[in-house]
Order: C-alpha cells, then structure tokens, then sequence
C-alpha cells in the first residue's frame, strides 16, 4: 500500500520562522502596531489572515488586513534569492522517496514564495505533490490542508505521517488522523509540540533522518 509523508516546510524544511517574525513585526510596526516579537513567533504557521486576527483580536480594523498582509509579503520577499534549507532537508526527503514514501508538502506559501522555498530544500525529484492554504477554506489548525495533502497523495491518514515545527501543525495533523512528527528547529519548545500531539520530536530533518529507524516512520 502507499504511504504518505508530508511536511510542513517553513521552520519545519526551511529555516525561515525568525524571518517571519522579523518581517511581521515590522508590518506591523508600519501600521501603528506594536506587536511582541515573541507573540509573533508563536503565531507563525498559521495563515496570514489568522495570524493578524491571532495578534490583534477579531475587534481589529479588518481593513488595515490586506495592507498588512502585502507588507509583509513584501519584506520577506527580499530573502527569497538566499532562504536557507535546514539541516537535512533534501536527504531526508529523498530517503523517504527513495523508501516508497510519497513526499507531499503542506504550506501556506504559494507563487513566487513557494518557488523560493523549494529552490532552498533542492529535492524536487522527491516531491510528489503541493498542497497550498489557497486549495483550502480553512488553513492549520484546521485539518484542511493535511486532508488535501493525503488527497494529493491517494494515501488513507492511518498510512501517513506528517511532520511540522509549530503546535498548529500538530494540532492539524492530529485533527487529519494522521501520525504527527514534531521538530524542534522552529523554535518551539518540545513540551508545546507533544501536548499539541506530536509523537515523536526531533531536532531537526538532519535528526530525524538518522533516526528513521526508531520513528514513526519505521
């Protein structure tokens, strides 16, 4: 039978969650918003729209969203041509492929940022297919975007395995039914990421690959 392995990829294949912080907080800043950097790393992973309302409450001046949201973009957008991949990366998603494995990512990027992200990890001979937050109503922690990944896939939740670096990704993977890797070069604690549902926590892609053998993945 087939098996999936899907990834989240920023902060999980991609070391880029303290360059969200740093872009959000001056989107933010920019708009007249003072923000915690700390608050705003625990929002990253969720979906630009859910973030915002995530920091600033749902009684916000929704308008200001739009404007925020391409600030951010944009400031981000000045990495693009040097993201740096995490560890392991590529390997990691080549051993599961060459294993049998069919490597799904699940992001919230798309377009130009999507490109940028998988130049970084250079393993698109293993990716099988994408899942993006815009195929979906609902992004992390909602299942949806887990659910459209074992779609892509062809491949039952009780067959796959999905590893992501913030407590919404365990939280969407466990609410997909799926078995949920955790890994800690996010930056969150280990704690956040197993009472989120993560049975499994490594330190990085590197880790989890020489560790394969005693993982979820066995």
């Amino acid at each position: 039978m087939e098996r999936a392995a899907v990834f989240d990829v920023d902060g999980t294949l991609v070391d880029t969650n303290h360059l969200h912080v740093t872009t959000w907080w001056e989107a933010f800043r920019q708009a007249g918003h003072r923000v915690p950097m700390h608050a705003v790393h625990r929002a990253v992973g969720l979906a630009s729209t859910d973030l915002i309302a995530h920091l600033l409450g749902e009684d916000r001046d929704t308008d200001q969203d739009a404007g925020l949201s391409a600030a951010h973009k944009a400031l981000y957008g000045q990495y693009f041509d040097r993201l740096p991949a995490l560890p392991g990366a590529g390997d990691l998603l080549r051993r599961l492929a060459g294993d049998g494995w069919k490597v799904v990512l699940a992001t919230s990027a798309g377009g130009a940022e999507l490109g940028a992200l998988r130049r970084a990890i250079d393993a698109d001979d293993a990716i099988a297919a994408t899942a993006s937050a815009d195929d979906v109503a609902a992004g992390k922690p909602a299942p949806e975007p887990v659910e459209h990944a074992l779609e892509l896939a062809g491949v039952p939740a009780e067959r796959a395995v999905f590893v992501g670096d913030t407590v919404w990704d365990m939280r969407a993977g466990s609410r997909a039914g799926v078995r949920c890797v955790g890994v800690l070069c996010g930056g969150l604690p280990r704690a956040d990421l197993e009472q989120a549902g993560a049975r499994a926590v490594y330190a990085d892609p590197a880790d989890l690959l020489a560790s394969l053998d005693g993982s979820p993945f066995a």
